[in-house]
C-alpha cells in the first residue's frame, strides 16, 4: 500500500482509479494490461510503444487491478518505503525537536549580523530610525518565511520533497515538459501519479498544460529557470557557513579589545573544517545531537530579548506599525534603499525550510517556526531595537552589544555553536538538490551515502561537503568583511526566491487549479518585493559580492551542459537503434550460436533495439539464448511501488527470446548504483520466470 509522505489518502494496488486510456483500448482490457506485458502475453508485438505514442487518451475509472507477475520482487531485500508513513505522534514531536538542528540553524542565526549590516549601510540620525529599520525587520520576517513559506510554498512540496528541482518534478508529473524523450504512456499507470479527476477546474489548467508541452522554448524556460534556482541554493550552501561563522566568531571583538580581524579570520577557517568535518554523520544523528543547543539558543535571543524591553525601551512595540517604514525612507531615502540588503539577512534560511524538506515532514517543520522559531527571532530583534535606542553608537556590533555583561560568555559559546549548526541548514538543501539533479540528468552522478536507515531522504554527498568546504574558505579568507560577505548571501538568497515564487506560481495555475485573483496577488507581492530587495544587493555586487556571482553561473553553465549532453546522448541512441525489420532478416537465432542463460545488456532506450546489440552480434561468437535490455527511468513521482518498479516487455517475437525490463525509480529514491539496480532487476526477472 502507498501513502502520502505528508498524510492523506492511500491507494491499494487492488483499488479502482483514474488512469489514461487510449482510444483504442478496451476498458476490459486495461486493467490486466501491465500484467500482461510482464508475462510477456503480446507475443506478436514488437514494441508497441509507438502505437501506444500516437493514440488519443482519456482519462477513465478503472476497477480492481491485481498485479501477478511480480509477487516474489515484492521480497527484495531494501524494498523502498515511504519515509513517514504510519508516523506517531511522539515521532513527530522527535522531528520537530530535529528540525530546529537542521532546518531553522540558517533563520535562527540572522541576529547575529542584520542590524549591524543594515546601520552600516544606513546610519542612526535618530530614534525613528531604529524604529522603521526594526519594522523593516519585523515585517520581513512575517512575508517571506511565514506567510511565503510556511503557509503556502510548503504545501507545493511533491509528496514531501522541496527545492526547485521537487516543484519541476511535480510540473512534469502534469505536463509533458520534459526535455528527455523517453516519456512512456505507461508510466500514467503508475499509481502515484493520482490523476485529478475530470472537472471545470481541470479543463481550464488544459490549455496551459497544451501551451506548455507543444512550446520548446518555454520547457526550456522552465528547465532554466530550475537550473537557476538550483545554482543559487549550491551558492547558498558556500555563503551560509562563511557569514554565520564569521559573524559568531566576530562577537569576540567585543569581548576581547585585544582580537585582531586575521585572528578572527584563522579561527572562522578552523570552526568551518570541525563543521564540515562532522557533517558525515547524518541528519538524524546530528540532528538531536544539536537539537538542544539550538533550543538554547533561541531560548537565549528569548530572554536577552525581553530582559532589554524590560530594562531599555518597550516602546519599540510600536514598530508593529507598519506606518514606520514610511518614515524610514522619507528620512533615510536612498540609504533606505541600500539597506534593503541587509534587511534581507533577517529572512535568510526560509528556501532551507522548503528545500530541507525531504528530511522531515511539513508539520513538523510548521509547527517548529510557528510556535518557537518565530516568536523568539521577533523578541531577538524587539531586544536588540530596544537596546539601541539608548546606545546608538554600538550599532556595528547590535547583538553582542545588547548582551547583559554577565550573560556574554555563555551566550557568546551558544552563540558560535548554532552559527556551526546553521551553516548545516544550506550545506543539507545543496544534498538535496544536487540528488534531484541527478535523477533529472542535469548532474554527474556521484556517490551518495544514505545516513539514516528509516528515512531515505537523509544522505551526504562526500565531494560535495569537501568542495563546499574548500569555496567557504576561499570566500573567507578572500572576502573578510561581513558587509560584503552579507551582500553576497543576500544574492544567493534572493535569487533562489525569485525562483521558487515562479515556479509556485505555475504549481497554483496547472495544478492546484486556484482562482487567478488568489494567484496574481501571490505573485504581484511577492516577486515583486523580491526585486526590489534584488534591486539593493545588485547595487552593491562591484564591492566583492560578485564572486557568489560567478560561482553560481558556473554551477548553472555545468548543470545545463550535463542536461544537453544527456539529452543528445540519449536522441543519437535512439537514431541508431537497429530497425525491426533487420531483426525479423536474422532470424530468431540472429545469425549466431544462443548458448543456454540469461544476458543482461545494461542501456538507457525505454523503445527500441540499442545499437550496441549490433555490435555484440558482430564480435562475440555467441550470444544468451535470453537476452534482456535493462534500463533504469527516472519518473517524475514521488515514489515507486516495489510492486510497479519494474516493467517488464516483449521486444520481439516469442520464438526470439528478447524481451525489456525498465526499472522505474521516483527522484526521491533515485538509484545511483547500476549495480544494485540489476542485482534487483536479475531477482525479480528469476522470480517472475519461476511464477509463470
Amino acid at each position: 500500500m502507498a501513502e502520502e509522505i505528508n498524510g492523506g489518502t492511500s491507494m491499494d494496488s487492488t483499488e479502482s482509479r483514474w488512469v489514461i486510456q487510449d482510444d483504442d483500448e478496451d476498458a476490459s482490457d486495461l486493467e490486466n494490461f501491465d500484467a500482461d506485458l510482464r508475462l510477456g502475453r503480446h507475443g506478436g508485438v514488437v514494441d508497441s510503444e509507438e502505437e501506444e505514442d500516437n493514440a488519443e487518451q482519456r482519462l477513465i475509472r478503472t476497477g480492481p487491478r491485481i498485479d501477478s507477475f511480480d509477487v516474489e520482487a515484492l521480497e527484495v531485500p531494501g524494498a523502498h518505503r515511504s519515509d513517514y508513513e504510519d508516523i506517531s505522534v511522539g515521532k513527530k514531536i522527535v522531528l520537530a525537536f530535529q528540525t530546529l538542528g537542521v532546518v531553522f540553524g540558517d533563520v535562527g542565526t540572522s541576529p547575529l549580523y542584520t542590524f549591524s549590516v543594515m546601520f552600516r549601510k544606513a546610519p542612526i540620525n535618530g530614534n525613528e530610525d531604529i524604529l522603521g529599520a526594526l519594522s523593516l525587520v519585523l515585517y520581513t520576517l512575517i512575508l517571506f518565511p511565514l506567510l511565503k513559506y510556511v503557509l503556502v510554498v510548503l504545501w507545493a512540496n511533491d509528496d514531501g520533497e522541496g527545492g526547485t528541482f521537487a516543484l519541476y518534478s511535480l510540473i512534469c508529473r502534469h505536463a509533458k515538459v520534459s526535455l528527455l524523450p523517453n516519456q512512456l504512456p505507461s508510466d500514467a499507470r503508475i499509481s502515484s501519479f493520482r490523476l485529478k479527476v475530470p472537472s471545470p477546474e481541470l479543463e481550464r489548467s488544459l490549455k496551459i498544460k497544451e501551451r506548455l508541452e507543444n512550446s520548446l522554448a518555454l520547457k526550456k524556460t522552465l528547465l532554466i529557470l530550475v537550473l537557476a534556482g538550483t545554482s543559487m541554493v549550491i551558492a547558498n550552501g558556500v555563503v551560509t557557513p562563511a557569514m554565520s561563522v564569521m559573524s559568531s566568531v566576530g562577537g569576540l571583538k567585543v569581548g576581547v579589545d585585544a582580537i585582531k580581524k586575521d585572528e578572527v579570520v584563522m579561527i572562522s577557517v578552523a570552526c568551518l573544517i570541525i563543521l564540515f568535518s562532522v557533517q558525515k554523520y547524518g541528519t538524524s544523528k546530528m540532528g538531536l545531537a544539536v537539537g538542544p543547543a539550538l533550543f538554547l539558543w533561541f531560548c537565549s535571543l528569548a530572554g536577552i530579548g525581553i530582559y532589554n524591553l524590560v530594562k531599555y525601551d518597550n516602546s519599540v512595540l510600536r514598530a508593529f506599525n507598519p506606518i514606520h517604514i514610511y518614515y524610514f525612507f522619507k528620512r533615510n531615502s536612498t540609504n533606505a534603499w541600500y539597506s534593503l540588503g541587509g534587511c534581507l539577512l533577517s529572512a535568510t534560511g526560509s528556501e532551507a525550510m522548503f528545500a530541507d524538506l525531504c528530511y522531515f515532514s511539513v508539520r513538523s517543520v510548521q509547527l517548529s517556526f510557528v510556535f518557537l522559531v518565530l516568536p523568539c527571532l521577533l523578541l531577538g530583534y524587539l531586544g536588540q531595537a530596544a537596546y539601541l535606542m539608548e546606545n546608538h553608537a554600538d550599532a556595528g556590533q547590535a547583538f553582542f552589544s545588547s548582551v547583559p555583561s554577565g550573560a556574554f560568555w555563555p551566550t557568546f559559546l551558544i552563540a558560535n555553536i548554532a552559527a556551526l549548526i546553521a551553516s548545516r541548514a544550506m550545506t543539507t538543501a545543496t544534498f538535496s538538490c544536487i540528488k534531484q539533479s541527478t535523477a533529472l540528468g542535469c548532474f554527474p552522478r556521484l556517490k551518495i551515502i544514505h545516513t539514516s536507515r528509516k528515512f531515505m531522504g537523509q544522505i551526504y554527498i562526500p565531494v560535495i561537503n569537501w568542495f563546499l568546504l574548500a569555496l567557504s574558505l576561499v570566500l573567507v579568507c578572500t572576502i573578510s568583511s561581513i558587509d560584503e560577505i552579507g551582500n553576497a548571501y543576500g544574492i544567493a538568497e534572493l535569487g533562489v526566491m525569485m525562483m521558487t515564487t515562479i515556479l509556485v506560481t505555475l504549481v497554483m495555475i496547472l495544478i492546484w487549479q486556484i482562482h487567478i485573483i488568489i494567484v496574481l496577488s501571490f505573485v504581484v507581492l511577492f516577486l515583486g518585493l523580491e526585486l526590489t530587495f534584488f534591486s539593493s544587493v545588485l547595487w552593491s555586487v562591484t564591492d566583492g559580492s560578485w564572486i557568489i556571482l560567478v560561482f553560481a553561473i558556473i554551477m548553472f553553465l555545468i548543470m545545463y551542459v550535463w542536461n544537453y549532453g544527456s539529452n543528445l546522448k540519449y536522441e543519437t541512441e535512439v537514431k541508431q537503434k537497429l530497425s525491426t525489420d533487420l531483426m525479423r532478416e536474422l532470424g530468431c537465432n540472429l545469425g549466431t550460436i544462443r548458448a543456454p542463460g540469461i544476458g543482461l545488456l545494461y542501456n538507457e532506450l525505454v523503445k527500441g533495439i540499442p545499437a550496441i546489440f549490433g555490435h555484440f552480434l558482430t564480435t562475440l561468437p555467441a550470444i544468451h539464448s535470453m537476452i534482456i535490455f535493462v534500463s533504469i527511468k527516472y519518473v517524475p513521482v514521488p515514489m515507486v511501488l516495489q510492486s510497479e518498479r519494474f516493467l517488464f516487455r516483449r521486444v520481439c517475437p516469442k520464438s526470439y527470446h528478447i524481451f525489456r525490463c525498465i526499472a522505474r525509480y521516483s527522484h526521491i529514491f533515485f538509484v545511483c548504483s547500476i549495480r544494485s539496480v540489476v542485482i534487483q532487476t536479475f531477482t525479480f526477472i528469476l522470480g517472475g520466470l519461476r511464477k509463470s
